[in-house]
């Protein structure tokens, strides 16, 4: 089932209309889960840190041993193209995917320099800068590198994601707050995680369960640029029930606020909103 609407699908060198095909039943990447991708956002006609987001997957290819066969330069070339059947106001989701096609040793292992490579874009709209989401914390942890390709943004990773949002929907919450493999706070399943506490800013310290995501790095920048003090440092849930705001950095909503964590109420997304604000100043070029 397509995510969007409105798609079009750059595939074997061309642009198609449409949610095509791209795999076939015998591809590693189908039952044996060698799949990347990333994700970046078209909006008010920017496209910010896409270039990241393309030389991105390239990295998370390697890292789960499957071979890139498309330069990010070559990659921006294809989604610029692609990009303009959209109008300005049409918000458009951005995701470039590769997946091996052999495999070696039984199967198991991808097979060098059999790799696919296809582009998909989709017409989503950016979410409401008012929205709102809600936190619990889940039984379901982060991996660490020896059991998972963490430095990857990896289709396999993401079941793991997908049974933290089932039981955080089952108890009432919009999203998981998750732990580490110590315990400490990672991320949700969706994005990462940013507290506010006494006008100072705190997100999980990079430690390798996470992907330190491009647009967190993003936010970080901007917030230093303008005078707030961040810090990388590790959390506590106790923290987060502490914190006097909360939110969530991604590519997909840019800066989403965060009302409650299981019993704790914010009353406050004063510095949420600035964050935003900071961000699509950046991003617009205002």
């Amino acid at each position: 089932m397509a995510f969007g609407k409105n798609i079009r699908t750059y595939f074997n060198g061309q642009w198609h209309d449409g949610d095509i095909p791209v795999m076939q039943a015998a591809d590693h990447g189908i039952w044996q889960g060698s799949s990347v991708f990333d994700g970046a956002r078209l909006f008010d006609g920017v496209t910010p840190d896409l270039d990241l987001h393309l030389a991105r997957v390239n990295r998370s290819a390697e890292a789960l041993m499957i071979t890139p066969t498309v330069t990010p330069q070559d990659m921006l070339e294809i989604a610029r193209e692609g990009l303009r059947a959209y109008g300005r106001g049409q918000a458009v989701y951005i995701r470039p995917m590769y997946w091996a096609v052999d495999g070696s040793d039984l199967g198991i292992a991808p097979q060098e320099n059999s790799t696919r490579f296809a582009l998909c874009l989709e017409e989503v709209p950016m979410p409401p800068a008012e929205g709102q989401t809600t936190l619990t914390r889940t039984r379901f942890r982060r991996p660490v590198l020896e059991d998972a390709v963490c430095n990857a943004k990896a289709g396999c990773l993401y079941p793991n994601n997908a049974r933290m949002l089932v039981e955080a929907k089952q108890k009432g919450f919009g999203n998981a707050l998750v732990a580490d493999a110590l315990g400490n706070v990672a991320e949700s399943a969706t994005a990462n995680v940013f507290i506010v506490k006494d006008g100072a800013v705190f997100t999980p310290v990079a430690n390798g369960t996470f992907l330190s995501g491009i647009t967190r790095a993003r936010h970080i920048a901007n917030m230093r640029a303008d005078g707030i003090e961040v810090h990388e440092t590790v959390l506590r849930f106790e923290d987060v029930a502490a914190a006097d705001e909360v939110f969530l950095s991604g590519n997909f909503a840019k800066v989403t606020s965060v009302a409650r964590f299981d019993d704790v109420t914010y009353r406050s997304r004063a510095m949420t909103d600035r964050i935003r604000a900071l961000y699509m100043d950046w991003a617009l070029g205002a």
